[in-house]
């Protein structure tokens, strides 16, 4: 049974088709992964699927009654609440009806009327179905289960950080249990163990669901069937990811068939059109000519641009590049114990930690960005400091691409920062929309195309492959490693640091 129909489905953006008469089910039973390229249209999907976004053409029809729930890690949340009072919001219905079912008995002792008591308990039976009064141990369970317990329950949501306001709507909208979920990346900003944790929740969910993830082991894990986004199409496969990956080659390698066969039938008839169209022939050839015009032609399977990167290196002749001495950090308080470490020429160090831990504090610290409470940190004299910050936020959100490196760069000619754009897996029309316009992928590629520009010896990200699907995550980890100065990296994914650094500090080790 269908729980949402999507039918002749076409959206554009500028010049450029992300969907033309695509159509496709989610069924009652579908675990379902959303695949495609950085800017393809997997999160204008969900946007139009969830109506904060209008399709230019078709039509989009939920399930009579059924509750959608949207993972959405931009939207404003939790105002003036702690992390526990955001997180009861999600039984706000339960508590209105535990609040009538107060006033009942309130007036009953007032004025007893057996309508009171009828309503009293039939309010009661409501609770009790919904688990009411096992509230405290669901948020419980899933604040541990996301590792929001770490973070402290009093904290105020205002107060958390990009990735800890991520998790803690992640965990508002489970313990909402609707009947679809829609998640944007659910894997952004948790841990290993979290990333389990919600793996066999998503096994375990009653309804059905749709992810968009760049993890492809998380998505082999929870899905039985997926839709890739590309090239103008949207293909619903039965099966995991892998087994889609399979079907789509398959099919990609019978429409090239096709296409070559296509190809050399119109050139052979073309060549007779050419030699016979004014002969004794003519007849003949006016009749191909026809077939060739009423021909629908085959597509030849396309590639996407790929990326890649090379970061320029600056010499350094010095044994020891940074030396880190007793480093207190934090914001009100120290968040850490002193951290000691040092760096020698072309060490490559990972650090590691739930989200919260103080992973970025520790790297904003070293940088000199923030206060810190003690200790120091010391870079070489001769260092070169590139840094990436996790953050997509820009001076000018409305311009262009190609505007925002040329303000950064104001010597280069538009012709090769257009080349470099393009390096970084960025196509010509997308380096001329506004940077608002673009995907978290998209935009993450700007800030790497910035950063090729600037010859350092010691680089510094954190959290840089958030947004970036497979082929440009391995173009970057080959550029890290092929690096010859320094790298300090955050990231929360395992496999794309492992096998080419030098050492992994787990910072939550050292929190207090």
């Amino acid at each position: 049974m269908s729980v949402l129909e999507v039918e002749h489905l076409s959206m554009a953006f500028a010049d450029k088709q992300l969907y033309e008469d695509a159509s496709f089910r989610l069924n009652k039973e579908d675990h379902m992964g959303i695949i495609g390229q950085n800017g393809a249209g997997k999160s204008t999907l969900i946007k139009l699927l969830t109506g904060s976004e209008l399709p230019d053409e078709g039509t989009i029809k939920w399930q009579n009654k059924a509750t959608v729930g949207y993972l959405d890690q931009y939207v404003k949340a939790g105002a003036g609440q702690t992390i526990e009072q955001f997180l009861h919001t999600a039984f706000a219905y339960l508590f209105k009806l535990a609040d009538r079912q107060a006033q009942c008995y309130a007036q009953y002792a007032l004025e007893p009327k057996d309508e009171l008591l009828e309503e009293a308990g039939k309010i009661q039976e409501k609770l009790e179905a919904a688990d009411f009064y096992e509230v405290d141990t669901k948020i419980s369970q899933v604040m541990t289960g996301l590792g929001i317990d770490q973070i402290g329950t009093n904290k105020q949501v205002s107060e958390c950080s990009g990735g800890q306001r991520s998790k803690i709507i992640l965990a508002k909208l489970l313990l909402e249990e609707p009947d679809v979920l829609l998640l944007d990346e659910p894997t952004n900003y948790l841990d290993t163990e979290h990333i389990e944790w919600l793996t066999n929740y998503l096994n375990n969910f009653e309804g059905c669901f749709m992810v968009i993830s760049h993890d492809f082991d998380f998505l082999e894990k929870i899905t039985n069937c997926i839709i890739d986004v590309a090239f103008g199409k949207i293909i619903k496969y039965t099966g995991s990811f892998r087994s889609a990956v399979k079907q789509k080659e398959i099919k990609k390698e019978v429409q090239r068939k096709a296409y070559e066969k296509q190809r050399q039938q119109i050139e052979k008839d073309e060549d007779y059109i050419r030699r016979n169209k004014a002969g004794t022939r003519s007849t003949m050839a006016k009749s191909r000519q026809k077939r060739l015009d009423k021909m629908e032609r085959i597509t030849p399977p396309s590639d996407n641009l790929q990326a890649h990167f090379g970061f320029p290196y600056v010499n350094l002749m010095s044994s020891e590049v940074l030396t880190v001495q007793n480093l207190s950090v934090g914001y009100k308080s120290p968040l850490l114990a002193p951290v000691t470490f040092s760096m020698s020429h072309g060490e490559k160090i990972v650090l590691k930690g739930f989200n919260g831990a103080g992973k970025s504090t520790l790297i904003k610290s070293i940088l000199g960005q923030i206060p810190v409470f003690g200790g120091t940190a010391k870079f070489v004299d001769a260092a070169k400091v590139s840094y990436f910050d996790q953050d997509l936020v820009w001076d000018d959100p409305n311009i262009s691409p190609l505007q925002t490196i040329q303000n950064q760069f104001p010597k280069l000619e538009p012709k090769t920062i257009r080349q470099r754009l393009a390096r970084a897996g960025l196509n010509a029309s997308n380096a001329m929309k506004p940077m608002k316009l673009l995907s978290g992928g998209e935009q993450t590629k700007v800030k790497l195309c910035a950063l090729e520009l600037v010859p350092s010896n010691f680089i510094i990200m954190d959290e840089p492959t958030n947004h970036l699907d497979d082929e440009t995550k391995h173009a970057l980890r080959d550029a890290l490693q092929a690096f010859q100065g320094n790298v300090l990296l955050v990231t929360h994914e395992p496999d794309f640091y492992d096998g080419w650094v030098d050492k992994i500090f787990d910072v939550a080790a050292a929190r207090i």
